[in-house]
């Protein structure tokens, strides 16, 4: 077929072929399918190489060179008119959650596969190659830290640690990538262009809004903290309400102040994730309370600030003490990637606002090593990590024809 050119902005015909993308998503779908709608397939597992199997025989059929890199990262690479240029990059996982949704991860992988597809049967041809990627162990139900299939690639977790990991059967991630078959002998360091993501929201806000897209500005800052709230073990019966020191109403009143610190910081948020009563009987007067504190903002200045307002109230309590286990930095994606999301958003004639990530995602490793962006469509309750976990068939083909059109801005940028 001869080159064509791209379709004019003023002309939004879809490229996304949206009745196969959809199909794609009902065939993987099957694979690790928990009878519920949802997928149970997490990484590494039979039920990850089936999927694989079939993402790198769809991608061969369409003249697709596949690579797999010593941490199991899959790499299809599709010709460009320039073979001298980087690759233009998208994708994202194909493993789950146990008992997860259809569309998490999976859909970014799919919607590339559906991008190149589009290319062929259009005869548009780019001028880089580009490269729709699986990473390795985004989800992280088996094996920590999650990400790590991006991170290895991104030069922030090293490879040997990663292999070495192990799952709470003692299995390691190397003798698992072996089972299945799918440690590469070589690392495929490709330093993209620019890498582009597509995901499902994993919130409500599109969906509240009656948004189509989301252009994602950044992935927010994380900080994780253990408090202890120390009282005194007593008798339940015998200890006046006067007389006591309970820790578990001071845990309460930490837990109120906590929900107020959050609303007071938007768009931060602030969750009590866990709790640990001790003794935890129904006759003590709990003497200990361990909480488990999640904290997340786009913003160094807002983590900062929460961060204060938290440690204040955690002061407050009477033989309490605080302590920061983890940190990740906010992460901003590059100001032109973002650009070329709402231009395609607006080629394709699609409502569009800027929105920040509140989970984790490759991207958020990818964007220290190329310029980066991701898209985000709306999901319905604003459920993910759930077997209700649904978008429509045409919110994911909106989706992919609004990566597809990222893709060839970018191209034609970066040429």
């Amino acid at each position: 077929m001869m080159d064509q050119p791209l379709a004019s902005r003023t002309n939004p015909t879809p490229l996304i072929d949206a009745v196969q993308l959809n199909a794609d998503i009902e065939a993987t779908a099957r694979f690790g399918g928990t009878g519920n709608g949802g997928v149970s397939r997490l990484t590494l597992t039979p039920e990850d190489k089936a999927v694989r199997d079939w993402f790198v025989a769809r991608c061969i059929e369409l003249g697709c060179r596949v690579d797999v890199d010593p941490i199991g990262n899959l790499f299809a690479s599709y010709p460009g008119r320039n073979a001298a240029l980087p690759v233009i990059m998208t994708g994202s996982h194909l493993d789950t959650q146990p008992g997860g949704g259809r569309y998490d991860g999976v859909l970014g992988v799919l919607a590339g596969l559906a991008a190149l597809r589009a290319l062929r049967s259009s005869g548009i041809v780019t001028e880089h190659p580009l490269t729709v990627v699986n990473w390795t162990n985004e989800e992280g139900s088996r094996f920590s830290p999650a990400m790590f299939g991006s991170g290895v690639h991104a030069g922030a977790i090293a490879l040997d640690e990663a292999l070495a990991v192990r799952d709470r059967a003692g299995i390691s991630v190397g003798e698992a990538l072996d089972a299945i078959g799918y440690r590469g002998s070589q690392a495929c360091r490709q330093t993209p262009a620019a890498y582009v993501e597509l995901h499902i929201e994993q919130g409500p806000v599109l969906e509240a809004e009656g948004t189509a897209i989301g252009a994602v500005t950044g992935v927010q800052g994380l900080r994780w903290f253990d408090v202890v709230i120390e009282g005194t073990e007593s008798h339940a019966g015998s200890t006046p309400m006067a007389n006591r020191r309970d820790a578990l109403t001071a845990a309460a009143r930490l837990i109120l102040a906590v929900e107020a610190i959050g609303r007071a910081h938007a768009p931060g948020v602030l969750t009590v994730g866990h709790a640990g009563i001790f003794p935890n009987s129904r006759n003590v007067v709990p003497g200990r309370v361990n909480l488990q504190i999640d904290m997340r903002h786009p913003s160094q200045t807002g983590l900062d600030a929460m961060e204060t307002a938290l440690r204040q109230a955690v002061a407050g309590q009477a033989d309490s003490r605080i302590e920061r286990i983890w940190a990740k930095q906010p992460v901003a994606f590059d100001p032109a990637c973002i650009e070329a999301v709402r231009q395609a958003a607006a080629d394709c004639r699609l409502s569009c606002r800027d929105i920040a990530s509140g989970a984790g995602h490759d991207a958020a490793h990818l964007a220290a090593l190329a310029p980066t962006a991701m898209i985000f469509i709306p999901s319905r309750d604003g459920l993910s990590h759930n077997e209700r976990e649904y978008s429509s068939p045409r919110q994911c083909a909106d989706g992919a024809e609004v990566l597809l059109r990222t893709l060839l801005e970018l191209d034609r940028r970066l040429a």
